[in-house]
């Protein structure tokens, strides 16, 4: 479990780090930039996200058909995961693009809004390689083989910060392009995350003896609706969680300029320790997911809770971090009083749910290698869009609670989906053990 976790949650935190160098970047060519790349990143992710969620179906289809050894329908599930990408990237980037045009009318400053849409209109044409590299992610962790996608993360980002380099202040002959040149670094350091994956998926199936393109499968209609059935809500339940944080960050806006920073900084520190159990969940996936397929319930059942005994422990320690050591933390993006006066509060919030975080992520990803994927999408939508985020709106502006009952909020929200997921796990996994004959 660990060492299919690993690799992933280092994966997750390479995702990170893309949008960390993007900023540094182009940090020397003044706030107005900075800006324009936070603002593009921010509006494209949405859309982004959603199509990377659409392959989230393969952990189940893939991982399953690895367990009862049948790597021809492996194939075929990757096959279908290519198509569905190509065809779900093309909306996303009319999406992006048209986002991009009507982003400069929407009151933000012509400094920060003009350049954000030139960065946009560049940053799309790197949909349909993270597409691909998303479905052969999936394939790779469905069949056991997380490393390599460790190491495409490592390879992209050293891609990302040299291209960065070059075409942000035009070094090597280059010209100039500023903003322009982060956006066509990062569709770079994209394509090389899909090449090096399939080519990847290609060396691996050849020295097994499975040529991966000897007999690749043509769109098949049933296959794809499948992949939908499982992709959908995935990609809704990401949305869900996703928009509901990003919900939250756009309303502390409306709050003092401390609140703001206090909260981006705090929900940096839950941002990283969340990675861990999100590897751990893609674990889970993949190790129930073999279970099921082997037709070993009882396996597939100790696979889900060793999971959620490893993400309840990590998250355990997390909040012993957060909680004995608040001040130095915060300390490490600034000194300034007011902050520092806020945050450790904010902190002892977020050491609160963490615990929860752990379950419910991993709660997901356990299910997700049952099969089941509506069960997490309907427990965001409800703990976060119909109790969370309305309560944390009523303390934080009715009450005037200010940033504490935004976070008060948010932490119902969590143990609620907690609770809900691992109910759903403990009763989804029984029944695959009654229906084992166990």
């Amino acid at each position: 479990m660990v060492a299919l976790a690993v690799p992933v949650a280092l994966s997750e935190l390479g995702w990170m780090a893309q949008g960390v160098v993007d900023t540094i970047m182009v940090g020397r060519l003044g706030p107005a930039a900075i800006g324009a790349v936070a603002l593009g990143n921010a509006v494209c992710y949405t859309p982004s996200i959603f199509g990377a969620g659409l392959m989230l179906g393969l952990d189940t289809l893939v991982s399953q058909a690895y367990g009862r050894k049948d790597h021809d329908e492996c194939h075929r599930w990757l096959a279908q995961g290519v198509y569905l990408a190509c065809f779900a990237a093309v909306p996303i980037m009319a999406a992006i693009a048209l986002a991009s045009v009507w982003l400069p009318r929407f009151g933000i400053a012509a400094e920060v809004a003009v350049p954000a849409s030139a960065y946009m209109r560049r940053f799309l044409w790197g949909t349909l390689p993270l597409l691909l590299y998303g479905a052969t992610r999936r394939y790779l962790q469905g069949v056991g083989q997380v490393r390599v996608v460790t190491v495409a993360y490592v390879l992209a980002n050293l891609v990302n910060w040299f291209l960065n380099w070059v075409l942000i202040y035009g070094k090597l002959g280059m010209p100039a392009l500023g903003v322009n040149g982060s956006a066509i670094s990062t569709v770079f350091a994209r394509i090389s995350m899909a090449i090096v994956l399939l080519g990847f998926a290609w060396r691996y199936e050849r020295k097994r003896g499975h040529p991966l393109f000897r007999h690749w499968a043509a769109p098949q209609a049933a296959r794809l609706r499948s992949l939908l059935r499982l992709g959908a809500p995935a990609a809704g339940q990401i949305l869900l969680e996703v928009g509901a944080w990003n919900l939250a960050t756009f309303s502390a806006g409306y709050l003092t300029p401390v609140a703001l920073a206090t909260h981006q900084i705090v929900l940096n520190y839950a941002s990283v320790t969340y990675m861990v159990p999100l590897g751990i969940s893609a674990a889970a996936a993949v190790s129930v997911g073999h279970a099921v397929g082997a037709g070993d319930a009882a396996r597939a059942r100790r696979a889900g809770w060793m999971a959620l005994a490893l993400g309840a422990g990590f998250m355990l320690l997390a909040a012993v971090v957060l909680l004995l050591w608040p001040v130095p933390l915060i300390e490490l993006y600034t000194r300034d009083a007011r902050v520092l006066a806020v945050g450790p509060t904010l902190l002892g919030i977020v050491a609160a749910f963490e615990l929860f975080d752990g379950i419910q992520t991993v709660s997901t990803g356990a299910l997700r290698g049952l099969g089941e994927t509506r069960a997490p999408m309907l427990a965001n939508l409800v703990g976060y869009w119909v109790l969370g985020l309305p309560l944390g709106f009523f303390l934080c502006f009715g009450l005037k609670w200010g940033i504490y009952g935004l976070w008060i909020g948010l932490t119902l929200a969590l143990i609620v989906i907690a609770l809900a997921l691992m109910a759903r796990w403990r009763k989804d996994s029984r029944r695959q053990l009654f229906a084992a004959g166990f």
